[in-house]
Formats: structure tokens, C-alpha cells, sequence
């Protein structure tokens, strides 16, 4: 088998493709094939040691992944030769092969094509994660959702829109803004990319203006730096903001606009609520499916590139050039 391996902390050009061993699947696990698998921030994080989990190196990024059993363990009930499945695999997605517990794979629908499941679990698990269980999002509410034309955030407006929410769609600029008015969004809201106070200022009131006077009910940041304050000011009475990510910076929030808005400021760790609650996770994805059978949520695939290409795609993704999903493939 062949692997996109970090061998030394740094960007994506310390990334080597290498021949390494094909493993064997332990007792209770699965031999997958990787037909594709999925590019998301974390991997810019991971390989330069920046992330909440570091692998011991050598190791191969890619979080999420696409393929067909082609071994198992002898414990393995669920599973056989030639399923197609979909897991998150935390990293080693961007290899020819990866062994994973059979207890963390699902069986792809089959109307699902390979590039579509291997974009599918990281974002619209961690937005149905946050707008519905965390945001507790109810229909005719509006949501503002900042950073709307990456993974996450496309996946959040579809989510939204099929929960019967009103989105706001905030992006950088105006390209963006017409992808996401093509998933549905009902407005979009343009910010700078390095705001400074008269801007963040210009953006609240945007943000007000397209809210109205209420403001907004739940807010979607998966960006922080300076956009979040702006953002929490034009929040409504009671509202939710839901923290994401924060490739912008980490946000210093003054504590009493939560004091005056009577509002919620709530973490979102997607990651730790799988693991911690395996039972919901399967219940949100089967509640993914049926929206996906219906139409109602799709990947928007920015790209898709050779395995070989990791490099590049981690490059698009830090330099926030995508719009929706990259998504790495292996020659069939």
C-alpha cells in the first residue's frame, strides 16, 4: 500500500508518498480499500502538531474516508468482503488502505457515489451535531452562519433550510455569497478579511439589518477571530451561539453580551460527542441519510484530486480557497 505520510512537523510540503506495509485487521476490525477520502481543516492542524490529538509519526492525515471491505477480523459480524462503507478514521484517510474498528464504519447508501460519502460524515455530522442537538434549531427561527461557503458551513445551510430555518449566509466575498444563495441560503452578508473595528461595526449592523429587529436566533461560528464578537451583538434575546472552529483566532468575548442578550455561548465538539454517545451519532447519521435520499442535502465538491495531491488540497484548505469539500481519490 502506499500513504501521504507527516514524518516531521510542518506544512503540507513536508508530506511524503511512500510504500508502507498493508496491515491486517485486528479481531474486530475492517481492511478498507479507499476509494476516496475527505480533506477538512483539522488536517492542516494535525500535521503541524496544532491539533487536540497528534499521532505518532509516521502518519497519514485524512480524518475521513470512502471504500470497500476487503478483509476482516474474525469477530466481525457486520461486515463482508465488497460492502462499501464510510468512516471517520481521525487520520491515515489519504493511503491506498487503512484498517478501522468495524464498530466505527457505515454502510454507504447506495445512491451515494464514493466522493459524496467520503465528504459527507465530518461536516454534516458536526452541523446536524450543532444546529440540531446543540443549537436545539426549530423551524422560523434565523440562523447567521459565518464562514458559509466552507465544508461545515455549506453543510450547515442545507440543515438549516431543511429544518425550516431562515439562514444568513456570512462570507468573504461575493462569488461565495452566490454559492451559497445557490443552497438556499435567504441572505448572505459580506465581511473583510482582516476587519478592524469600523469594520466589525459596518458587519453587526449588516447583520441587523438583515435580521431585523429580534436578531438572530442561533449563530453558527465556525471562523472566531474578530468576526465573532460583531456577530454575538446582533444576536436575539435568548439566542444560541454555537463555537465551531476558530481558523480566524481564537475570539475574546466581552462576558456581558451574554449578561445582556440572556443568551447561550455553546461549545460544539463534535469529535468528543461521537465517541461519548456512539448510539446518537448513529441515530443523527440515519436522520443524514434520509435528508441525502431526499434530496435535501448534498456535498458541494469544490475539487477532487489524486491521493498523490494531498498537498495541494491542504494548501487550498488553508489558504480558505474552498468552497464546500476536496475530496482525494485513488485510481480504480
Amino acid at each position: 500500500m502506499h500513504a501521504m505520510l507527516s514524518i516531521t512537523p510542518g506544512g503540507p510540503e513536508t508530506l511524503e508518498w511512500a510504500e508502507t506495509p498493508t496491515p491486517e485487521p485486528g479481531p474486530s476490525q475492517i481492511l478498507v480499500a479507499i476509494r476516496a477520502a475527505g480533506v477538512n481543516y483539522p488536517d492542516t492542524l494535525m500535521i503541524r502538531d496544532l491539533y487536540q490529538f497528534k499521532p505518532p509519526r509516521p502518519f497519514a492525515p485524512g480524518g475521513e474516508i470512502a471504500g470497500v471491505v476487503v478483509s476482516t477480523g474474525p469477530e466481525v459480524t457486520d461486515f463482508a468482503v465488497g460492502d462499501r462503507v464510510m468512516a471517520l478514521s481521525g487520520h491515515g484517510g489519504f493511503a491506498t488502505h487503512i484498517c478501522i474498528d468495524a464498530a466505527d464504519a457505515l454502510r454507504i447508501p447506495d445512491e451515494m457515489p464514493d466522493t459524496d460519502a467520503a465528504a459527507f460524515v465530518f461536516t454534516y455530522g458536526t452541523s446536524y451535531h450543532a444546529l440540531m442537538e446543540r443549537g436545539v434549531l426549530r423551524s422560523g427561527e434565523t440562523v447567521l452562519i459565518l464562514g458559509a461557503a466552507g465544508g461545515v458551513g455549506t453543510a450547515a445551510i442545507q440543515i438549516a433550510k431543511a429544518a425550516g430555518a431562515r439562514v444568513i449566509a456570512a462570507v468573504s466575498d461575493a462569488g461565495k455569497a452566490e454559492v451559497c444563495k445557490a443552497l438556499g441560503a435567504d441572505d448572505t452578508v459580506i465581511y473583510g478579511r482582516h476587519p478592524d473595528k469600523e469594520e466589525q461595526i459596518s458587519f453587526s449592523r449588516n447583520i441587523k439589518a438583515l435580521a431585523g429587529k429580534a436578531g438572530v436566533d442561533v449563530i453558527y461560528d465556525a471562523v472566531g477571530g474578530s468576526y465573532a464578537e460583531p456577530a454575538l451583538r446582533a444576536i436575539a434575546w435568548q439566542g444560541r451561539y454555537l463555537v465551531v472552529g476558530f481558523p480566524a483566532g481564537i475570539p475574546k468575548i466581552p462576558l456581558n453580551l451574554p449578561l445582556l442578550k440572556g443568551c447561550q455561548i455553546v461549545g460544539v465538539f463534535w469529535g468528543a460527542a461521537v465517541e461519548r454517545d456512539p448510539k446518537g451519532h448513529q441515530a443523527n447519521m440515519q436522520a443524514l441519510f434520509d435528508l441525502y435520499a431526499s434530496g435535501r442535502v448534498k456535498p458541494l465538491i469544490h475539487a477532487t484530486h489524486p491521493m498523490q495531491d494531498a498537498a495541494k488540497a491542504l494548501e487550498e484548505m488553508q489558504n480558505r480557497q474552498v468552497m464546500g469539500k476536496v475530496v482525494m481519490v485513488n485510481d480504480q
